[in-house]
């Protein structure tokens, strides 16, 4: 089962964040091989909790795991060069994502990312807030009709208005296929392309049969077809001359050239690319609003003053000067959800030189393991970690946090592009939502953290919907 209870702390009620149950010591072989193919999360012990470093020979091969803000700047920032992405993300993920920006290394990341990079500047985000805003309206709208006491799987819900918000900004041609149906086909990928087969932890070829490993393909061919007729419909534009080229994700990926070469990117690189930022761009803010509204009905009294905020603030409209920034209970929430329940729970790269970390030898070929679902319950760097306590992340509070304790969207180079981007959006999506509703828990229903690539509640999120 997992961690779900209640504890008497001063007289007040403790809520301790679902998670699953931690192992007291090393798990063996054959258990923590099992515990990954399940659910990576329930692989980590008590003790990775309670120390900054674990060096240990496993499956995998000799590993270090850090959860030292020094050693997560010496890997990220101060020496990323000596640190590349490790075999096991690469056999998992390439096969599905290629090489777009989530895997690519070297002169070809480096490429991508200048690229794209013009899309998620502040001032091109803030051209976005009025698509997204009018996202978070058909959302209202789309409730508006449901009576009280309607059920609503949450996670879905939050997918669909994710990939609302992609339409009407980096996709604004749409994606070619109904909406429900891509988010729908975007979940079972993820499902499956997120189960770590035993065979890929240690190393086997790719010509080995994954038996249990349910095959993406039928989700793949979806999402080819689709990208496809939208690449067809974008070049049919360029071709005339007449018509306005829109500068939105397609536009940047068919004309970045790479500046030395003069290169352009691949069919290949950027059908990559397209998919991963559909997937990438839609289920970690989805993830992180259904996480915030689980946890905003676990805690009246802090659920009160948010829906509070959101009706002062708002009462003049998103367009108000000022409105996004005043939202400061909201952005709490938002943030503390990707504290407890971080999009990307586990980063792993592997040293390509010696190195040492926190007086630690790390040899060539080494992988180093830094998990944000450990680093923000760590017992050394958080107060109290496995509560939802949102008062953390308030103005004046906030700062005191160690940027390198704190990963929701990674650190250094490659630091999500998207990270602004979702924060903006969670922030209106969740304000807009407490303004005109209210959901709680579905009775009976268990919560329970699952890694699937992203971080998701198994089985969805069922919630009872309210009116305010």
């Amino acid at each position: 089962m997992p961690v779900m209870e209640t504890a008497q702390a001063g007289g007040q009620a403790r809520f301790l964040t679902p998670a699953p149950p931690r192992p007291k010591g090393p798990l063996g072989p054959i258990s923590f091989l099992a515990g990954m193919w399940n659910n990576p999360l329930a692989t980590w012990s008590e003790e990775s909790f309670r120390v900054p470093y674990i060096q240990t020979d496993s499956v995998m091969g000799r590993i270090c795991i850090a959860h030292d803000p020094a050693a997560v700047r010496r890997v990220f920032v101060d020496h990323v060069a000596n640190y590349r992405k490790d075999k096991l993300q690469l056999r998992v993920l390439s096969p599905g994502l290629g090489n777009g920006l989530l895997t690519a290394e070297g002169e070809l990341w480096k490429a991508q990312r200048r690229a794209l990079a013009p899309l998620f500047t502040p001032r091109a985000i803030d051209a976005f807030q009025p698509a997204m805003v009018a996202s978070a309206r058909w959302l209202i709208e789309r409730w508006s009709p449901l009576r009280d006491g309607r059920r609503l799987d949450i996670a879905a819900e939050m997918s669909r208005a994710t990939l609302e918000v992609l339409q009407r900004t980096i996709f604004p041609a749409g994606l070619k296929r109904d909406p429900g149906e891509f988010a729908r086909a975007m979940s079972r990928y993820f499902e499956r392309l997120g189960q770590v087969h035993p065979f890929d932890i240690i190393g086997l070829p790719k010509w080995a049969p994954r038996i249990g490993k349910r095959d993406t393909s039928n989700e793949l061919t979806f999402f080819g077809e689709a990208i496809a007729e939208l690449l067809a419909e974008r070049r049919e534009t360029a071709a005339d001359s007449n018509a306005a080229t829109p500068r939105d994700l397609l536009g940047l990926l068919l004309a970045a050239r790479d500046p030395q070469t003069g290169i352009g990117l691949t069919e290949a690189e950027i059908n990559a690319n397209i998919l991963t930022f559909i997937g990438a761009g839609h289920e970690t803010t989805a993830g992180a609003l259904t996480w915030s509204l689980y946890l905003l009905s676990q805690r009246e009294d802090w659920r009160a003053q948010v829906e509070a905020e959101a009706a002062a603030v708002l009462q003049d409209g998103f367009e108000a000067p000022g409105a996004i920034d005043r939202l400061e209970k909201t952005r709490a929430t938002f943030e503390e959800a990707l504290r407890l329940y971080p999009p990307a729970a586990t980063l792993s790269r592997e040293a390509l030189e010696a190195d040492t970390l926190g007086g630690r030898s790390v040899r060539a070929g080494e992988t180093v393991i830094i998990s944000p679902w450990v680093l923000h319950r760590h017992q050394l760097l958080w107060e109290r970690p496995d509560e939802f306590l949102p008062e953390r992340f308030m103005p004046g509070v906030r700062e005191k946090i160690d940027r390198f304790a704190y990963l929701p969207f990674g650190a250094g180079p490659r630091v999500c592009i998207g990270g602004g981007f979702a924060m903006r959006e969670g922030v209106i999506l969740l304000a807009a939502i407490v303004q005109k509703f209210r959901f709680n828990l579905a009775p009976g229903h268990v919560v329970t953290p699952v890694q699937r690539i992203t971080l998701r509640p198994k089985g969805g999120m069922p919630m009872i919907l309210k009116r305010r």
